[in-house]
């Protein structure tokens, strides 16, 4: 999968010029330009390109409900920085190309950030209008939202549990770094956190910091339970069982050895920092309008 970018396009002709393999099957991540296949066929001197597709997978599905396209900033002096903006238009053709959705867009009109944005992904979807002819019975709506218009939302800690991973310890393309996490087992150094693949998070996703604890010690009576039962093996039926429900008792492991380190360290993050005390300012500040006793409260802190 090969994400059509100018580099790329060139180190493909490189390849081309002097193929390793006898054929070559190329799959992009988005839209590719007629000129940037020109181009490749006038380098395939060989004629070892035996097949070229667009697949639209040019962003990370974080959940079924979101996804990424891995900036970390966008702006440059309360203006669009021109890569970020590419690349926004980027991800979010190749996402409507997938879903095979061609939207009305709305943007809000005092936002000039939100007007160059819908006017890009307009122009793109205008200039690829045969890619774009699903044949819908109904138009979808893209609505396109400046997030300075309800700056106080990010700027408080949440207190969910992707929310909180992702804030205190940082979640990247599902994973979490814990290298620093004193007493962590090599094993432990980089955990995975996918709900398609992990049953406890994907059910706790969204819960609050008070239920997961209760969860984690549900989790561990559910493992402790089945530990207990692998430890009685007195027949060839029991060896049997145990052989046969091996490699799920030792996932469930894993995964009870997982989320126990991973709230354990949340735990002491919300401790160390006092998160419960300053969550409890930052409400306050935000819903009530008294400046003097939210400053005595700080300064106590």
């Amino acid at each position: 999968m090969i994400k059509p970018t100018q580099q790329n396009i060139e180190a493909l002709c490189t390849e081309l010029r002097n193929p390793k393999y006898g054929a070559y099957y190329i799959h992009f991540s988005n839209i590719i330009a007629k000129a940037d296949i020109k181009v490749l066929a006038e380098h395939d001197e060989h004629e070892v390109v035996k097949e070229v597709q667009e697949l639209y997978m040019d962003y990370l599905a974080v959940n079924p409900h979101l996804f990424s396209i891995g900036l970390s900033t966008c702006m440059n002096s309360l203006q669009w920085n021109q890569g970020a903006l590419q690349r926004s238009v980027q991800g979010i053709i190749s996402l409507l190309l997938f879903l095979k959705k061609c939207p009305a867009i709305r943007y809000q009109a005092n936002s000039r950030l939100c007007k160059d944005l819908g006017t890009r992904i307009d122009e793109i979807m205008s200039k690829e209008s045969s890619l774009f002819a699903f044949g819908q019975n109904s138009q979808p709506l893209l609505l396109i939202l400046d997030r300075r218009d309800d700056p106080i939302t990010p700027l408080l800690n949440q207190w969910t549990y992707q929310a909180m991973v992702h804030e205190l310890l940082t979640i990247n393309n599902n994973r979490v770094n814990l290298s620093n996490v004193t007493g962590v087992s090599k094993e432990l150094s980089e955990v995975v956190l996918s709900a398609e693949q992990d049953t406890f998070y994907a059910k706790n996703i969204f819960m609050n910091y008070g239920e997961i604890g209760t969860n984690i010690k549900q989790l561990m009576d559910q493992f402790q339970a089945k530990a207990k039962s692998h430890q009685k093996i007195e027949s060839i039926a029991d060896i049997k069982c145990f052989v046969e429900a091996y490699p799920q008792f030792k996932k469930l492991s894993g995964n009870v050895t997982k989320h126990v380190t991973v709230v354990g360290e949340l735990s002491a993050m919300v401790t160390k920092y006092h998160l419960l005390d300053v969550s409890e300012v930052e409400q306050e500040i935000s819903s009530q309008n008294d400046h003097s006793s939210h400053l005595h409260s700080i300064k106590n802190y």
